[in-house]
């Protein structure tokens, strides 16, 4: 391993300062809500693996405090701390008050990088409340501290590390670089608490990609640990991400490296519908892809096209297979690593890759690679196209249903579902529909409405259970149909999110396991077939209320038990009140709907977001598949979680 005395100063670039960021955080980390917090996070996190990557670190420690503050140790080289000769200050302040500022931008200190704009450690000390850095290198702990970006500590030696927790698990001798954080609440109003679940995906993430790397992640908040460590890299990743699913071949490896470019590709299809191709640069999830998912998209069909043209697999000569045919049941995980000092990013979330000399460079080796392959795998190429063919009969006879149902017109305003009762705005982003459970709900919302901005579309019944089932069967349900019809984007081919009607979709059912049961179906079908309206935060989840408690003249509603007993210790306790427990919607009046449900200055709506897609499509599967044994195993897991009313 090369010596710590070989990443100094010299090798520390400075590009520009820090003061933009606290005047606009969302540049940096993206948002100020809890995806910007764990964006923070994860900066740190990358940091450290970089000296992984690199070769000088094989742990990586996580310690989530208490009073949620967040540790990040390693046992690497540990940032220099010998003064810069053209800034006359140490390198490890300069580090962490400067943006653009680190070993990472000519190429010396680090050949491969997630850390590329320089901006993690300065970027999360400027938003900061308290900010504190440790170094141990030359058999001495080196510390600084700061706040908001300022320093508070200069420079200093201390005699051993200020956690607690590290002074059991890592050895006085260890060189490395310990970052403790304690996120701003001027910056972060909504929350500072960071997501446990959150927090061990990405770590898992990390760990499947860089394989032989330990991680270890501690919880003190609810004394918890997790330790990652993956043998098997990206090949592994695949086998987790097609768990429950009932897959057509063994998977495929790819790997080759080419003008600095080093690509790793791991295929497998399942028999499902839904394509799952997360991509990585250098560690970092590109969660918008970019030019290597494009190449490696690029290369994917014209593999499986030309060979099925070779082996005169398609019988039908009108029949073309397209991107959207091989992409139907894919699961296929790519990470490439490169030099950081020419990797462009897009945007300073690191969500998508730029650099167009990439997409040529996967796409070449993919193809080669697959060509070969299918030659000496023909039943897996076999399998494949003929998955391929049949999504290609499954789109023609969509297209036809779709013909056969909503013919030419449906979705403009003429052709609307007799049930909608539409809003008077016809702009989008000021319009709400709330799809409502039962006849006598419906009634009451109509009545109860702002007829101005809010529709209704009421459904009676349940839905049905679309998970695993073919589009050309889904259009031919009625209630489906109005609800695609009512939205006005359309569905499959046809879907454009810039024609959707309503840009909240309100799902409002009963507060008891029915309505769950209705709220659930819809959400599957939409996550399922229509997932840029939860991509985008157009749908919420109304939250009816539990209570009606009344006191002489004094009316509260409450929405969760833990709050009607709260509200009740406040009450006058000589005098008697009614308490009424709410079953359903229609038991409430226009009036009460409005005031509890409906009124956008009262009520209580939740979006519905999906941070991990993957663990969102494992948990629709289970519940909503054919297969009891996954489902019954899940139930009976989380059966303490579940609040029931009998």
């Amino acid at each position: 391993m090369p010596e710590t005395n070989k990443y100094t100063s010299d090798q520390i670039v400075v590009l520009e300062g820090l003061e933009p960021v606290r005047k606009r955080p969302a540049m940096y980390i993206g948002s100020t809500d809890i995806h910007g917090l764990h964006h923070c996070l994860t900066e740190i996190i990358d940091n450290s693996i970089d000296e992984a990557l690199a070769g000088f670190a094989k742990n990586i420690w996580i310690i989530i405090h208490p009073d949620n503050s967040t540790t990040v140790a390693d046992d690497g080289r540990g940032i220099p701390i010998d003064i810069m000769p053209k800034y006359k200050k140490p390198a490890l302040e300069v580090i962490m008050t400067t943006l653009h500022s680190g070993g990472k931008f000519e190429g010396t200190a680090y050949k491969v990088s997630g850390g590329l704009h320089g901006v993690g450690a300065a970027c999360v000390n400027a938003l900061s409340q308290l900010y504190q850095v440790e170094v141990r290198r030359d058999g001495k702990i080196y510390y600084m501290d700061f706040s908001r970006g300022k320093i508070k500590t200069k420079l200093s030696t201390i005699d051993s590390t200020k956690i607690e927790k590290l002074k059991e698990i890592i050895s006085e001798n260890t060189t490395g670089t310990t970052t403790t954080f304690f996120p701003d609440t001027e910056i972060f109003k909504e929350t500072i608490e960071l997501d446990n679940k959150t927090i061990i995906k990405a770590l898992k993430d990390r760990a499947y990609l860089t394989s032989k790397i330990y991680f270890h992640f501690f919880d003190e908040r609810n004394h918890t640990e997790h330790h990652y460590y993956f043998e098997g890299g990206i090949l592994s990743l695949l086998r987790e991400l097609n768990k429950n699913k009932v897959v057509v071949h063994e998977p495929i490896y790819i790997h080759g490296t080419s003008d600095g470019v080093d690509v790793e590709v791991a295929i497998q299809y399942n028999d499902s519908f839904q394509e799952n191709t997360p991509s990585y640069v250098n560690i970092i999830n590109t969660h918008e892809g970019g030019t290597h998912l494009t190449g490696f998209k690029i290369a994917l069909t014209k593999a499986i096209k030309d060979y099925a043209e070779r082996k005169e697999m398609v019988k039908n000569k009108d029949d073309t297979i397209t991107g959207d045919d091989v992409r139907e049941g894919l699961t296929a995980a790519l990470s490439i690593k490169m030099g950081s000092k020419d990797l462009q990013f897009e945007g300073q979330t690191k969500g998508k890759l730029g650099n167009s000399e990439v997409q040529p460079i996967v796409a070449k080796i993919v193809r080669e690679q697959l060509d070969t392959y299918f030659e000496e795998h023909p039943d897996t190429a076999k399998a494949i196209i003929s998955k391929a063919l049949l999504t290609i009969q499954i789109r023609k006879a969509a297209k036809a249903a779709k013909d056969a149902i909503m013919r030419k017109g449906a979705f403009d305003s003429m052709g609307l579902p007799g049930k909608l009762a539409d809003c008077q705005s016809k702009n989008p982003a000021d319009c709400e529909i709330y799809i409502v459970e039962g006849d006598s709900a419906g009634g009451s919302a109509k009545q109860g409405r702002d007829r101005k901005f809010q529709a209704i579309l009421p459904l009676w019944g349940k839905a049905l259970n679309t998970e695993g089932m073919r589009l050309d069967k889904i259009v031919g349900s009625d209630k489906l149909k109005d609800f695609i019809i009512a939205l006005g984007m359309g569905i499959g081919d046809t879907f454009n999110l810039e024609k959707l009607r309503y840009h909240r979709i309100i799902l409002m059912s009963d507060a008891d396991v029915d309505g769950s049961h209705i709220a659930t179906l819809l959400l599957t079908f939409i996550f399922r077939h229509l997932p840029g309206l939860i991509e985008n935060g157009h749908i919420y989840i109304a939250m009816p209320p539990l209570y009606k408690i009344k006191q002489g003249k004094e009316v509260k509603y409450v929405y969760t038990d833990e709050d009607k007993e709260s509200y009740v210790k406040t009450l006058d306790s000589s005098k008697s009140y009614d308490l009424q427990r709410y079953k359903g919607l229609g038991e409430m009046n226009p009036q009460q709907l409005w005031e509890t449900t409906m009124n956008p200055e009262s009520r209580q709506l939740k979006k519905v977001s999906i941070s991990d897609a993957a663990k969102a499509d494992e948990i629709f599967r289970i519940l909503m598949g054919e297969d009891v044994p996954p489902r019954k195993k899940f139930i009976v897991t989380h059966a303490h979680l579940a609040n029931l009313d009998i």
